[in-house]
């Protein structure tokens, strides 16, 4: 991030940034507006409660049981948190789960973030194995857990984590198979452990929703403590900074909200208050409506660029994505596109930024993949970068 704002010239494909062209402020002047009219009361302005304000929750919970109709609303508002964005939840539920020393199980890549925040607290990131067609292979996730076990780690796994809806990075999403894999495996050994299902692109798609349900409602996952998350911000203005989470599990939410109010008294009241304005008067999918086809034309600007610039013919692979902001890009095996690479010196060297694969794998990661973010730039920009990036592929081929 620093290195794309501080560096003239520099087109960044690496920050998961959204487009300044795109954000609603129309929207968000209306909601302000109309919070200024609606009371003698300005409680908006005010400290908020700790887990969120009661009417946010409330319509936070009617769009995910709309989402998924054997959810209940109301069990769902007892169980929803609203947090500093969606990092913060992420950060909460490893803070309470986990000591030094622990697992987690991750998916293959991941985010590279959480991935982050899992060293910093001394906890390490196990991935879930992949077939030969990239999805979670149950039976060698049971080998993996029978080793473990033989090794006497599994009394250290506290949690299993996934982004399952256009992931960052990969912009894949889980269909059900796989994470009911997931459940049956863990669930054959009694490793009854907290599943972080990490929605936050769910309502990015281009055109169609990803149809799979998520771990709310797989019977599979029904003896688990779930924590369904999400983001508010990624989807409509970054800059409120709003995310949440569903958990099922009372006790841990319990201890997520002790160690949240130690953290900041409850997420911002009056960046709640806009979200539940824009929630209740359609703003908030309005928005979505604006910003779906938006994001399809960008990343297939992105995308046939670097086709038309021949990156297919070097030996690069890459799926082309039904939502998200991101293309995840494999390269010829020999190529090493890790951080401190020539190949990604050469890139800054040209005037573009990528994310390398390598940050992306909790565990022997391979160094041949390489995230381009189709967020920021518009399609005039995102052509020039691609054109940089190949002009450094094929130096290097």
């Amino acid at each position: 991030m620093s290195m794309a704002l501080e560096t003239p010239g520099l087109l960044s494909l690496a920050a998961g940034f959204t487009d300044n062209k795109t954000l609603p402020v129309g929207t968000v002047r209306d909601a302000v507006e109309a919070l200024a009219r609606s009371s003698a009361d300005p409680e908006t302005l005010q400290y908020g409660t700790n887990q969120g304000r009661p009417g946010l929750r409330r319509l936070l919970a009617t769009k995910l049981a709309a989402l998924e109709p054997t959810l209940d609303p109301e069990v769902l508002t007892r169980g929803t948190l609203v947090t500093n964005g969606s990092q913060q939840a992420l950060y909460l539920a490893m803070q309470v789960l986990c000591d030094p020393g622990d697992i987690v199980l991750v998916d293959r890549p991941s985010y590279f973030v959480f991935l982050e925040m899992l060293a910093g607290l001394g906890v390490q990131a196990r991935s879930l194995p992949l077939d030969d067609a990239g999805r979670i292979d149950g039976a060698a996730l049971r080998q993996l857990l029978a080793a473990m076990e033989a090794r006497g780690e599994t009394k250290r796994l506290k949690a299993v984590y996934f982004v399952s809806y256009f992931s960052n990075p990969s912009a894949r999403s889980l269909d059900e198979a796989e994470k009911i894999a997931v459940a049956e495996a863990l669930g054959e050994r009694d490793l009854i452990v907290p599943v972080l299902e990490d929605a936050a692109y769910r309502d990015l798609y281009f055109r169609q929703p990803y149809a799979a349900r998520s771990v709310l409602s797989l019977p599979a996952w029904d003896a688990f403590p779930k924590f369904y998350l999400s983001t508010l911000t990624k989807s409509f203005a970054t800059g409120l900074k709003v995310g949440y989470g569903f958990c099922s599990d009372r006790a841990w939410l319990e201890k997520m909200l002790h160690v949240k109010g130690h953290h900041d008294f409850g997420t911002a009241n009056f960046s709640q208050a806009v979200f539940e304005t824009v929630l209740a008067n359609g703003g908030f999918e309005a928005q979505l409506a604006r910003i779906r086809p938006a994001y399809e034309v960008k990343m297939r600007a992105l995308h046939g660029t670097l086709l038309s610039e021949g990156l297919r013919d070097l030996g690069w692979s890459w799926p082309e994505p039904t939502g998200g902001i991101y293309l995840w890009l494999k390269t010829p095996p020999a190529l090493d596109t890790s951080m401190n690479a020539a190949f990604c010196q050469a890139c800054v060297r040209e005037g573009v930024l990528y994310v390398p694969g390598d940050l992306c794998f909790g565990d022997e990661p391979p160094r041949h993949f390489a995230r381009l973010s189709f967020g920021v730039l518009d399609e005039a920009a995102l052509a020039v970068a691609a054109r940089r990036f190949v002009t450094v592929a094929l130096r290097f081929a």
